[in-house]
């Protein structure tokens, strides 16, 4: 008899979200997890760097008092208490995951997992212990850790990670941060807050190039104006560490340069943790560092399942969550819709925040449509010039035909907690002028949308 209906690898949001949902559904769960539980987003990515950058704004609130009219003198950032309170955000919220466990009845198992065979899975404890388990369905769900590049790798201590930026000892004088996807811009503007002299490198000819070339224009003069060196078109070819920083030699559009500084943050993208897991044991097929599954998460295994970054589709805590849920449904026998990875929002945390969902005018474009686009600027809006953030816009793209909505795309405060309605609208199949005639609060950042969506139809009121 099996020790589980579903034994879950890895307790990051896909894994407990998936082991959560598996037991609401009556099946006995177990999860292993070798680290913490919340993994890396709750642990050391999305919910700690949250904490940084809420410091970061508040600090960045007092710096300016004086735009809104309160005086403050001799304020300053506590680097060390700054990085406490993010290191007790994340365990408070890694313990909220244990009493969700106990709450479902499920199994936490701490050790390194192995598959055996579909059926098994051998953990191997912190003492070196190791013990089997069965379960009629394995759902894999190991994540992902930062990329090194050949030219940098990662030492711990003069080129780093996320992992040791979140918790430096001390505040370095100068970073050269490599990447500019939301690891990058949001550890940019962190550092760049508390003081830091900040250089991202990116390889691309923009920075944050998965997103709309609009936002990616004024994220750059956002970051230019705050005092950040932004150099795109250019690669790392080798960083010298043998003196007391760092030389980071590189070459773009203008020649090869050497950049000094104190630290380099690596925020080249992730890879999967698929070592040692034994899939090749079990004949679990992948390709290019993927595993391979079905529209359920189903890999070519019966009762073998994977879910989160080490599947096909964008690396997001939401992302594996969703398939996390639609995995255990399918499981236990229900018929859930298979996730729609076109309407998946994205968003970054800096400052500006960005948030965006759908294709980009670029490629609604190449794609064919012809399409309708509109463009609203915080700059109008009452509620962001009476909240002091009147940088940034929303941008809709929809087709010109049926008023199918495209795409959105945002910069500007708070813009990560607007995006939702987007998203929503989308899965509603709502358009553009169903958009315009669903009224909008006022003041608020919100409005934007709706104004965004009236200037693509020529309607637009306040600009």
């Amino acid at each position: 008899m099996s020790n589980f209906d579903v034994l879950v690898i890895g307790a990051g949001p896909g894994g407990y979200v998936a082991a959560i949902r598996a037991s609401q559904l009556g099946l006995k769960v177990g999860v292993i997890e070798r680290e913490a539980l919340g993994g890396i987003c709750l642990n050391w990515g999305c919910i700690p760097t949250k904490a940084l950058l809420k410091s970061a704004q508040v600090y960045e609130y007092i710096k300016h008092a004086s735009d809104y009219g309160i005086k403050v003198n001799g304020a300053e950032a506590d680097f060390d208490g700054v990085v406490k309170r993010s290191r007790d955000v994340a365990g408070g919220m890694s313990k909220g995951i244990e009493f969700l466990f106990r709450k479902n009845k499920i199994e936490k198992i701490m050790g390194t997992a192995q598959l055996l065979s579909k059926e098994s899975v051998e953990v191997t404890d912190a003492s070196g212990q190791k013990k089997n388990y069965t379960a009629k369905h394995i759902i894999l769900a190991t994540g992902g850790r930062s990329r090194e590049l050949p030219t940098m790798p990662i030492d711990g201590k003069k080129i780093i990670g996320y992992r040791q930026a979140m918790v430096l000892p001390s505040k370095p004088k100068s970073m050269v941060i490599v990447g500019s996807g939301a690891i990058g811009v949001e550890f940019a503007y962190f550092y760049n807050t508390m003081g830091t002299k900040v250089t991202i490198v990116e390889f691309m000819p923009r920075i944050v190039p998965v997103e709309d070339a609009d936002v990616s224009k004024e994220l750059e003069k956002n970051f230019k104006k705050a005092g950040m060196d932004i150099l795109t078109n250019t690669e790392v070819t080798s960083v010298d560490t043998s003196g007391e920083g760092c030389k980071v030699h590189t070459k773009g559009t203008n020649g090869a340069a050497v950049i000094e500084c104190d630290l380099v943050l690596s925020a080249v993208g992730v890879v999967t943790n698929l070592e040692n897991l034994g899939l090749e044991q079990v004949g679990v097929k992948t390709e290019k560092g993927k595993v391979l599954v079905d529209d359920f998460y189903r890999t070519n295994i019966a009762g073998v399942y994977a879910i989160g970054d080490i599947v096909r589709g964008p690396a997001l805590a939401h992302v594996a969550s969703a398939e996390g849920i639609i995995c255990v449904e399918n499981i236990a026998g229900h018929h859930p819709e298979a996730l729609n990875y076109g309407n998946i929002p994205g968003c970054t945390y800096c400052s500006p925040e960005i948030a965006s969902v759908g294709m980009t005018e670029e490629q609604a474009k190449a794609a064919g449509y012809e399409v309708k686009v509109g463009k609203f600027p915080f700059a109008a809006s009452g509620k962001a010039s009476a909240a002091g953030a009147k940088d940034g816009f929303v941008k809709v793209i929809f087709d010109a035909k049926y008023g199918e909505w495209l795409g959105a795309h945002m910069i500007g405060a708070n813009v990560t907690e607007m995006v939702a309605e987007v998203v929503v609208a989308r899965k509603l199949e709502t358009t553009g002028p169903d958009i315009i005639k669903a009224v909008h609060p006022h003041p608020t950042m919100s409005e934007a949308i709706m104004e965004a969506a009236a200037a693509a139809y020529g309607e637009v009121i306040h600009i």
